[in-house]
């Protein structure tokens, strides 16, 4: 069998709060078989395309999850910071792409420990600056560090635009002593959660062209340009039919969330927060408690998934405030069942995750990367 199953169960992604008393809440659920149907639609859809599948280990930060993913044929990992790189070469994992700049020097210590002949750790740049202190870094260890220069196709973050400052950087990497040019990566950012298919698919297209262009402006000034990197969750099926772009950096898909479902309905939202009514201070009200501490909120209000009909009104730091209609019955103690609009940075806030098999606790998986924010 696949190591990522074949099919969903039965009992769908939404949990049977009634069957999970022995877990303590608040808690984050994962649904086994939700997450297990992602990485086979994910793995099915990179299969035979050139492109290939590099996840990013920021959204779910599971060790456990990062190599079911590289069992079902990726070909690397993506990670936002050195912290997270860290936890990845302890489980064991080998090709390792930090897709943001490693600036100074107590990081670019931490990132030299990481680098071994065995193992490929490669970093984004976008300025002279940190390329310079990149290359004493490796110089001073005698040790070679792949880069991709970042290019800037939309997204308006980090990055350098498409031009002559772009092939002259690139050019200043592949000069620069102990330093190996590796290729370019880019983020369509600012499309993946355009609501229109049609447009979201047109803005990521004239993103990715900028970025194909940036590849061809690089090698047309004598450097080879290996690796193109691109993508996220919302616009994977674009960038990984993009012709040019080498691999691609989707997320979110894992575990999906309340932001994303209504964009990309092949996955489905396998991650939700277990909760537990703690008052009912008059009718049409219930507090739970489950609040910032435990779900974010800055893609909106978490769904109520349990009970149907609830809404969350507002949170606060430790408590769920909820409008119940008249005709939903809830009590203290009964337990709920929350959608996250944002998975990654909810995840961020948990130690670990309550796996959860044909709607009973199957096992917990700790959530490594958790806190590795620098």
């Amino acid at each position: 069998m696949s190591p990522i199953g074949n099919e969903m169960s039965t009992t769908g992604v939404v949990p049977r709060v009634d069957l999970l008393n022995g877990v303590d809440t608040p808690a984050l659920l994962l649904n086994f078989d939700g997450l297990r149907h992602n990485l086979r639609v994910m793995s099915e859809f990179f299969a035979k395309k050139e492109a290939k599948l590099r996840p990013h280990f920021k959204t779910h930060k599971c060790c456990r999850i990062a190599k079911m993913q590289m069992a079902a044929g990726a070909a690397g990992m993506t990670c936002a910071k050195v912290g997270e790189a860290e936890v990845l070469v302890a489980a064991g994992v080998r090709d390792i792409l930090i897709a943001n700049q490693v600036v100074g020097p107590l990081k670019t210590e931490r990132l030299m420990k990481l680098l071994d002949r065995d193992r490929e750790v490669k970093v984004a740049v976008d300025g002279e600056p940190n390329i310079r202190e990149l290359s004493r870094a490796t110089t001073a260890r005698d040790i070679e560090l792949g880069v991709l220069v970042e290019v800037d196709i939309g997204m308006g973050r980090c990055g350098v635009a498409v031009g002559e400052e772009l092939v002259s950087l690139c050019k200043f990497v592949d000069e620069s002593p102990n330093l190996v040019f590796r290729g370019l990566m880019g983020y369509e950012g600012h499309a993946v959660f355009i609501a229109d298919p049609a447009e979201r698919k047109a803005q990521a297209q004239k993103a990715l062209a900028e970025l194909v262009r940036a590849k061809e402006m690089v090698e047309a000034a004598g450097l080879e340009v290996e690796i193109v990197s691109a993508g996220g969750t919302g616009t994977y099926d674009v960038a990984g039919v993009t012709a040019g772009i080498t691999e691609v950096q989707a997320g979110s898909y894992a575990v999906m969330d309340g932001k994303y479902v209504s964009l990309r309905p092949e996955f489905v939202p396998a991650l939700s927060v277990l909760s537990t009514i703690v008052s009912v201070p008059r009718k049409g009200v219930a507090v739970a408690d489950a609040g910032l501490k435990s779900c974010t909120t800055e893609f909106g209000l978490p769904q109520v998934l349990v009970p149907v009909g609830a809404k969350v009104a507002r949170m606060a730091e430790e408590h769920a405030i909820l409008d119940v209609p008249p005709e939903v019955e809830v009590r203290v103690g009964q337990r709920i069942a929350l959608l996250p609009m944002h998975c990654c940075t909810t995840i961020n806030l948990h130690n670990e995750y309550v796996v959860v098999e044909r709607a009973r606790e199957k096992e917990r998986w700790a959530i490594e990367g958790r806190g590795k924010v620098h």
